[in-house]
């Protein structure tokens, strides 16, 4: 099995700075793309930023220039950089990754998603 475990979450002023991660563990063979997602109460899950493993990024338009992706991928794990945070932003992150692990004897791809951890924008 396939764990994603996030941490770096928490309760920041408007123009403060937090930084997530998320490391994955387990049964894994490679991990293809990687991204952070939001969900805000009584909103649609969004996309932030997705990565793939040669590094290319993506990012939502709310939050370029302001978030930074970045993965490790010697250890499984992703990064989020927030700089310039607002109010806006207050929201349950969580952390995807496309896993490669064997299956009965082939190699399959599976989605996993982490638990969320909650970043709170507030004066």
């Amino acid at each position: 099995q396939v764990r994603l475990v996030e941490s770096g979450g928490g309760l920041v002023q408007p123009g403060g700075s937090l930084r997530l991660s998320c490391a994955a563990s387990g049964s894994i063979f490679s991990i293809n793309g990687m991204g952070w997602y939001r969900q805000a109460p009584g909103k649609a899950r969004e996309t932030v930023a997705v990565t793939t493993r040669g590094g290319s990024t993506n990012y939502a338009d709310s939050v370029k220039g302001r978030f930074t992706i970045s993965r490790d991928n010697a250890n499984n794990t992703v990064y989020l950089q927030m700089n310039s945070l607002k109010p806006e932003d207050t929201a349950v992150y969580y952390c995807n990754a496309g896993v490669t692990r064997w299956y009965f004897g082939a190699l399959r791809e599976y989605d996993y998603w982490g638990q969320g951890t909650q970043v709170t924008v507030s004066s």
